[in-house]
C-alpha cells in the first residue's frame, strides 16, 4: 500500500470551491494541524465518522482544522449541502474532477490524511481499526495521529489501509 505522496513529504496545495461556490486552499490553513477527509453523503462509513470527529474536534479546538472532500460523482450539490448541514460539518469541499482524490491517492470514503502545520503529510489511512468482522474499534489511529501531530511527534502508524465506500469516478 504506497501512497501517492509519501509521508514526510508536503501535501499538494489544491484549491477547491466550497457548497457555495468560495475557492478555499489548503495552504490557507498552515500553522494549524489539518485533517483532510475525503467524505461522502450517502457512506455509512463516512456518516459514523463524521459523529467521531465531531467529538475530536471539541478535544482539538482551534489547533485542528477539519476539511471533507466531496469527490463522488453520483452525489448531487443539493445532497451534498443538505447532509453537510445536517451532519454540521463546518467546510466540505467539491472535488467534482477528483483533482484532489487523484493528488492524494484517495480511493474510499472516508479516507483520511493528517498534515502538520507546515502541510507536511504525516498520516494517511482509516480513522480506526473496525473491520467487517470487528465492529468496536480498538485503535482510533486518526484520533493517535492528531495526538501525536499536536505534541511535535511522528504518528505511528503514519499509514493504515483505509475502509469505507468506493469513491464514485465517472
Amino acid at each position: 500500500m504506497d501512497a501517492v505522496i509519501p509521508i514526510g513529504e508536503a501535501a499538494p496545495d489544491v484549491s477547491l470551491p466550497d457548497l457555495v461556490g468560495r475557492p478555499h486552499r489548503l495552504s490557507h490553513f498552515r500553522r494549524r494541524v489539518v485533517v483532510v477527509n475525503f467524505w461522502s453523503a450517502e457512506c455509512p462509513h463516512a456518516a459514523r465518522v463524521d459523529e467521531e470527529i465531531h467529538k475530536l474536534c471539541c478535544e482539538w479546538g482551534d489547533r485542528v482544522v477539519w476539511v471533507s472532500i466531496a469527490s463522488n460523482a453520483n452525489e448531487s450539490l443539493d445532497l451534498l449541502r443538505s447532509v453537510a448541514a445536517e451532519r454540521a460539518l463546518p467546510l466540505v469541499l467539491l472535488d467534482r474532477n477528483h483533482q484532489a482524490a487523484d493528488l492524494f491517492g484517495a480511493v474510499t470514503t472516508p479516507h483520511l490524511y493528517v498534515l502538520d502545520a507546515q502541510g507536511i503529510l504525516r498520516y494517511q489511512g482509516a480513522f480506526d481499526d473496525v473491520t467487517f468482522r470487528q465492529k468496536t474499534p480498538t485503535r482510533h489511529y486518526l484520533a493517535e495521529a492528531v495526538a501525536a501531530v499536536l505534541a511535535g511527534k511522528l504518528p505511528d502508524p503514519a499509514q493504515t489501509p483505509p475502509y469505507g465506500c468506493t469513491i464514485v469516478r465517472y
